[in-house]
């Protein structure tokens, strides 16, 4: 229902706003010294550009979801075949002594634990819709072993935190989308969502070990913790120290190059264990197909009334006193623009989309605001449609402290998001 009242909302301050702005050129004359403000004939054809908007997003959204298809069913196929050469399982075996520590309720060798690391390596591959299957299925499975069914239990709040603080490697989407729209080098976002996304994730998980008393302070879990934390400082300190060209130089090229290794590795696992590649590709693709078309709805949904919202003038009202507001402190507010995406995405993945898309569209695809829009939307999860999707999908009423921990790791995910964004692209 959130989603329902934001779309509403939309049209409905949209509306507010516009007629304000046509009020106060009829009759500007009294209104201008009062608010400091002068009245154009954009305001007066404030109704025009709203209405020329939503046909103009509704052509936008759906040729965004056509390029989408081919991208969708490429990575879909691509995983399918990890499934099947035993990439996934591997995977399992290199979490599985990490995840025994911080599921300790959990029986050893439950099946949880290889539909959970699934659903984690889907997010992490930046298939969204992919993972969503396999995280329902890993929460039924945590609510065999759940002693209270209506309440969630500390394992199944561990999953959905740690879930929703998107740890990212691949960002598909959000490439394609940046390539569709014509970017420079689609993939150079690649390590800034990396580094967002770690920072999102270790801030989920220390939140929620800390209220489920869960000592991080093993052999094991430190083993994985510092090791991981220790490659992610070293890669920003290395790019700390290289000059602004550079960094995008190698970024592009490390992205491109794990992203290319990737899908070998995956080949490959495959071919070694004899089984028909193609056929596996073919059979993944065709759900890719169907998650790409199912989009379409969505994006035309909330791109018409978002880009409703930004031409009645609604947007860069918020946004302008938000900059005010932060330049009362001195500090620099040209980030201020990709925030929208930022606000959005913990209610809802296709308006937080919606909003990357606007700010490509207003700052340039290629713009800091519009990596850093991007930087945002590829670093978490859609907080509140997760818990309402998972617990929903095995009738959890209860949910405790989930929300809290994963909005803290939001939060997490936008401050770390400026910062790294301000070193690979200010």
């Amino acid at each position: 229902m959130t989603l329902n009242y934001i779309w509403i909302g939309f049209f409905l301050v949209a509306m507010l706003v516009a007629l304000i702005r046509v009020l106060g050129y009829m009759f500007g004359g009294y209104l201008e010294p009062l608010l400091g403000y002068v009245f154009t004939e954009a305001d007066r054809d404030v109704f025009v550009a709203m209405v020329e908007s939503t046909f103009e997003m509704a052509m936008i959204s759906v040729d965004i979801a056509v390029y989408l298809i081919g991208v969708m069913a490429l990575w879909l196929g691509i995983m399918k075949i990890g499934e099947k050469g035993g990439a996934v399982s591997g995977m399992t075996r290199l979490v599985m002594p990490f995840f025994k520590r911080i599921f300790p309720g959990l029986p050893e060798n439950h099946p949880a634990f290889g539909s959970m690391t699934m659903n984690i390596c889907a997010n992490m591959l930046g298939l969204d819709n992919a993972a969503t299957p396999l995280g329902i299925k890993a929460m039924r499975e945590l609510q065999e072993v759940n002693p209270d069914k209506d309440k969630a239990s500390d394992s199944q709040i561990m999953f959905i935190v740690l879930n929703t603080s998107g740890l990212t490697l691949i960002p598909v989407s959000v490439m394609a989308i940046r390539a569709a729209m014509d970017a420079a080098n689609p993939a150079d976002i690649f390590l800034p969502i990396m580094l967002t996304t770690f920072f999102s994730t270790i801030a989920g998980l220390l939140i929620v070990s800390a209220i489920q008393r869960i000592n991080l302070f093993n052999r094991v879990v430190l083993g994985y913790v510092g090791g991981l934390s220790l490659v992610i400082g070293l890669i920003i300190w290395a790019f700390s120290n290289m000059a602004s060209a550079t960094i995008g130089v190698v970024s592009t090229f490390a992205g491109n190059l794990l992203l290319f290794t990737i899908i070998v590795l995956f080949i490959f696992l495959a071919w070694r264990k004899k089984i028909n590649v193609y056929e596996q590709f073919i059979e993944g693709a065709k759900e890719g197909f169907q998650v790409a078309v199912r989009i379409i709805p969505y994006l035309v949904a909330m791109l018409v009334a978002i880009g409703v919202f930004r031409a009645s003038g609604a947007l860069d009202i918020i946004v302008s006193a938000i900059g005010w507001t932060v330049g009362l402190f001195g500090v620099d507010t040209e980030f201020v623009g990709a925030l929208p995406t930022a606000f959005m995405k913990p209610l809802s993945g296709s308006g937080a989309r919606g909003m990357m898309i606007e700010a490509f569209n207003h700052y340039g695809v290629d713009s800091f605001v519009g990596r850093l829009a991007a930087t945002f939307q590829g670093s978490t999860e859609t907080t509140f449609y997760t818990v309402a999707v998972y617990y929903g999908a095995i009738g959890i009423r209860n949910t405790r402290y989930t929300i809290g921990c994963g909005l803290f790791a939001d939060l997490t995910a936008v401050i770390a998001g400026i910062f790294i964004a301000g070193l690979f692209f200010g």
